[in-house]
């Protein structure tokens, strides 16, 4: 079980509060799409990624960036039990899905990248490594499945 300070506890909350979740949950899928492009191999449903202007305007890679954060919020609620939280989700992406789990990560790279974007000088370090640690939690609860 992961211990939490009451700053990790109430800086996640604050930085969640605070979120644009139909700005930043699709600048950060974009994002991920457009630097690591073995990841829209995911995503073939999603019509046009053929380029940054198509990923970026793509209402799908929006929606699903989007849904993303809202599946955040269910991490944000269950701090205790993030691995619980998300046994079911884990097993849905590596057997249905077959998603590497590398790309876990990958996202959270591009997450943090787009929220300190829109925090400016409220992300400090400590805020920064409070949510990394916040999303590496998440990340493995996601991978769990794999292991």
């Amino acid at each position: 079980m992961v211990e939490w300070t009451d700053f990790e506890r109430a800086t996640i909350a604050d930085i969640f509060s605070k979120m644009q979740y139909e700005v930043v949950g699709p600048a950060a899928l974009a994002r991920c799409l457009i630097v690591y492009p073995w990841t829209q191999r995911y995503f073939g449903n999603f019509g046009n990624l053929y380029n940054a202007a198509a990923i970026s305007g793509n209402p799908m890679v929006a929606k699903h960036g989007t849904t993303i954060l809202h599946g955040l919020d269910r991490a944000v609620k269950n701090m205790d039990n993030i691995k619980a939280t998300y046994a079911e989700l884990s097993v849905l992406h590596s057997e249905k899905l077959h998603v590497d789990p590398d790309n876990f990560k990958l996202l959270s790279d591009c997450l943090t990248i787009v929220v300190a974007a829109q925090l400016g000088k409220e992300f400090s370090g400590e805020v920064q490594a409070a949510f990394q640690k916040f999303l590496a939690v998440v990340v493995s609860a996601l991978g769990r499945q794999y292991h």
